[in-house]
């Protein structure tokens, strides 16, 4: 399946996303994004006030209020972008990536359908706006969520809770559990698979997803 393909999938379905009105601060091994929005104000000094200075004042403060204006609305669009998708993790360490590897319970080759991140007793987050396609546990994945984000279905596994249920809407930073190790698992992670109409992807697509568009966020931003 081509990467280009799905990329542009995700851009399509990110650029349809509506952020809530809240900042999620998220750390990464060597990173750690804050987004701060200072609105600008206008101060003037105080003066004789005549018709004609009024009619001068407010044909030179025209332009400026226009400007701020269009900056103040460029900043919302990308804090509402930066909003628009979130890490799985406050913190993101791969313990085990997407692909052929040795089975770590047979000691054979296999393939390993997702990315594993280490994590201790920590909240899983929604990455991007969506409902909840499933909610269950079995003995391979333990318990898990299934989130629906148009084409894209992405499953967090060996969770030791659920905080979201089947057909509930979901925002970019919800708290969907919170990780462990149920299932068949070697120790507490988080195993998270992803698929693009039904066939299965590697999700560091949807986290170089994340990262680039948050760094051109905050890119965005510091020169406006």
């Amino acid at each position: 399946m081509s990467k280009t393909r799905i990329l542009i999938a995700l851009l399509l379905l990110l650029s349809g996303n509506h952020a809530k009105a809240q900042f999620n601060t998220v750390s990464r091994p060597g990173n750690r994004y804050k987004v701060t929005v200072e609105n600008p104000t206008r101060t003037t000094n105080k003066a004789e006030v005549t018709p004609e200075s009024i009619t001068s004042e407010n044909e030179k403060s025209v332009p400026d209020k226009v400007a701020l204006s269009s900056t103040d609305t460029k900043k919302k669009e990308q804090v509402a972008r930066y909003l628009s998708v979130c890490y799985p993790l406050s913190s993101v360490k791969i313990n085990s990536p997407y692909g052929y590897r040795k089975d770590p319970f047979t000691g054979k080759r296999k393939f390993h359908n997702g990315i594993d991140l280490h994590a201790r007793s920590a909240k899983v987050f929604a990455m991007m706006q969506g409902r909840v396609l499933k909610v269950g546990e079995d003995k391979v994945s333990g318990k898990y969520v299934t989130l629906q984000h148009g084409s894209f279905t992405v499953s967090y596994c060996h969770l030791s809770q659920i905080f979201v249920s089947q057909g509930q809407a979901v925002l970019p930073g919800d708290v969907v559990g919170i990780t462990g190790n149920t299932g068949r698992s070697t120790g507490e992670h988080l195993h998270i698979t992803c698929k693009f109409n039904g066939n299965s992807i590697d999700p560091m697509l949807f986290l170089k997803l994340i990262e680039d568009t948050q760094q051109s966020c905050v890119a965005a931003l510091t020169v406006l």
